[in-house]
């Protein structure tokens, strides 16, 4: 293949050449079609082409495509104001970039600044991008070893552990950064009560605290933001994904009083807030807002997540099920590469965490027709998977 002839060994590849998509489906070069549980890692968050996007993308592509941010534009307003309205109350300010990790590194440098302190704490499984400074606050060693030594004087704790937490704290500490829901680690929801005391524990202690939304936030979860299911809103909120549709885009969100103390030219991003990626995300919080994707999350994720239930007790080799709407972890007694492949070769793409777990994100325009498709498949691979197994 030549992607593998000139782009190295970074990837994890599979054998399929997605050629289109539209909605929850793709198709590969051959015409097959799928049912794309896999959604581009989370970004094809309001479904493949979707028409808004694809509009919104042509018509700024014949206006403008880049506008760099010294200047104004009128794309862009119309995204802050669009996007502004939906935050999170109190997260008014917005830095834009074009990706997670870029997000995340200019969190954690707001975050010190703000407090003129530089000690960090993350999560044990936590994982929020692989740049030096997101690196630095991502978990597993595998990511973090090669590429040793990292930024000093950051901590991990166990996720849900609050008494941990607390003793990590000291009067260095500038920052507190958390996923919600844990993503890459194998879909680890938050205990119930945690977020409220990790809120209350960095307003005792003048920390900033830092959601990770990348991947749970924007719908993803059945509610807009993922905090939303323990009412809880931190200082800063990391986003990127789907947000533009599946332009690149990323944003931080921020409150005022933090963003104030950066200065001219101590932040900035060459493409953040060009105006193609503004007027994707203009369709995309429409979609989101205006479509009921987010109600659809809620609802199809519960459907998904019901039925996976049920295969669980049909199948000896699944250990478990969670999340939340349309983030979905099955966590399994075995390795899920066979099923990986097992699921291309049936028409279903799926994804992984690590080497036991299924990752689930399809776009949130699922129908319950395509989730019902896609359990009956799981169920006849898993039923292949025991006679391989002979469990």
């Amino acid at each position: 293949m030549t992607e593998d002839q000139f782009m190295g060994n970074i990837y994890q590849r599979f054998p399929v050449t997605i050629e289109r998509g539209l909605g929850s489906h793709v198709w590969d070069v051959n015409g097959k079609e799928y049912i794309d549980c896999m959604g581009g890692y989370g970004v094809a968050l309001v479904g493949h082409c979707n028409p808004r996007v694809v509009k919104a993308i042509r018509e700024q592509a014949e206006k403008i495509i880049t506008v760099h941010s010294s200047l104004y534009n009128k794309t862009r307003e119309e995204f802050l104001d669009r996007f502004m309205k939906a935050a999170p109350k109190g997260l008014s300010q917005i830095y834009l970039n074009n990706s997670g990790t870029e997000a995340v590194e200019a969190a954690l440098k707001f975050a010190r600044k703000f407090t003129g302190k530089k000690k960090m704490i993350a999560m044990n499984g936590s994982y929020h991008g692989k740049s030096f400074g997101s690196l630095s606050v991502t978990f597993n060693q595998k990511y973090r070893k090669p590429f040793e030594p990292l930024l000093s004087d950051v901590a991990f704790t166990p996720f849900g552990d609050i008494e941990a937490l607390k003793s990590a704290i000291d009067s260095d500490t500038a920052l507190i950064i958390l996923e919600p829901i844990q993503g890459e680690s194998g879909i680890h929801v938050a205990p119930d009560g945690f977020l409220q005391q990790v809120r209350k524990l960095c307003d005792q202690n003048g920390v900033v605290l830092i959601f990770d939304e990348i991947q749970a936030g924007l719908g993803r979860t059945g509610k807009l933001w993922a905090g939303q299911h323990w009412e809880t809103t931190p200082d800063i909120m990391c986003l990127a994904k789907g947000i533009a549709g599946g332009v690149p885009m990323g944003a931080t969100l921020v409150k005022p009083d933090i963003l104030a103390c950066i200065g001219k030219g101590e932040q900035s991003s060459t493409f953040g807030g060009n105006p193609l990626s503004c007027a994707a995300g203009v369709a995309t919080i429409q979609a989101l807002t205006e479509d009921g994707l987010v109600e659809n999350a809620s609802k199809m994720g519960r459907l998904f997540i019901e039925g996976l239930i049920r295969l669980k007790e049909r199948h000896k080799i699944i250990r478990e099920v969670r999340g939340k709407g349309l983030m979905i972890g099955v966590e399994m007694k075995f390795e899920v590469r066979d099923i990986l492949f097992d699921g291309i070769a049936n028409n279903l793409l799926l994804l992984y965490s690590g080497k036991n777990i299924l990752r689930l994100l399809p776009p949130l325009v699922i129908s319950e027709f395509d989730i019902n498709k896609s359990l009956e498949t799981l169920d006849m691979i898993m039923t292949k998977e025991e006679q391989r197994r002979n469990v």
